[in-house]
């Protein structure tokens, strides 16, 4: 018997980060695609104003915002609870949410160290273990991570953020595995980009040399989660030629 299908026309997503840059690409593509989507980060009103240049642009109210800090997890368990509660399911959870602190090795402070981590890499483990019961029990999800190219390689002036993008990959392998053996009908993806220009967003803006347009990002989502849901497509690595 085959896994369990679901158009994306009838899933409900989570982004995490999904105001701005790389997750308002993913919104935008999966809204147009007809995805109800729930966009979630600290900053109410950017959520707000993004909410409400792509539902003009979809010309229906498919995004919506919750306003939470990934660092708390009695707000992410709320998160979960919110979006479960109004719609039944979290289909398709995007770990977006980053951020980088430059320190050096010789000059990591605890308060650089533990944002990073407590924001690339706790939260999602979190997010992740709110959501997954309710994938399990509805025998249908998707998990997005986005990683970086700072998840191969390591960078001088990035450390910490190095260390939580390598470490967002083993976890996920993890994951990726767990489900696997529990035959449960979840796929796991991670993104390893390397630099997208956020800043030249608009379809006609060329990037910065050595950046890709951040529309690519939103393309291959689009295209992972059209594969056959008995197809593992491990890291997906994008950068300029």
């Amino acid at each position: 018997m085959g896994f369990k299908t679901k158009a994306l026309s009838d899933q409900i997503a989570l982004v995490t980060g999904g105001g701005t840059g790389i997750g308002r690409a993913f919104s935008e593509g999966l809204a147009a695609a007809g995805a109800r989507v729930v966009i979630a980060s600290r900053r109410d009103e950017v959520l707000r104003n993004t909410a409400e240049e792509l539902n003009k642009q979809c010309g229906a109210e498919r995004v919506f915002t919750y306003a939470f800090d990934i660092r708390d997890q009695s707000q992410i368990d709320s998160l979960i609870k919110e979006v479960v509660g109004k719609w039944r399911s979290v289909d398709l959870l995007i770990n977006n949410s980053g951020l980088a602190v430059p320190e050096t090795a010789g000059e990591i402070t605890e308060d650089g160290w533990d944002k990073v981590m407590e924001t690339n890499l706790r939260g999602v483990m979190q997010l992740v273990r709110a959501a997954l019961p309710y994938m399990i029990e509805n025998d249908f999800g998707d998990i997005v991570n986005v990683s970086s190219q700072a998840g191969k390689h390591g960078y001088a002036d990035v450390p910490s953020y190095c260390a939580s993008k390598f470490g967002l990959l083993g976890y996920a392998e993890a994951l990726r595995d767990h489900v696997r053996k529990t035959g449960a009908n979840i796929r796991v993806f991670n993104f390893c980009p390397g630099l997208v220009d956020v800043a030249n967003s608009q379809p006609d803006q060329v990037p910065r040399e050595g950046s890709i347009h951040v529309r690519n990002m939103a393309r291959t989502l689009i295209y992972a989660l059209g594969l056959d849901r008995n197809v593992v497509l491990e890291d997906i690595n994008l950068y300029s030629r």
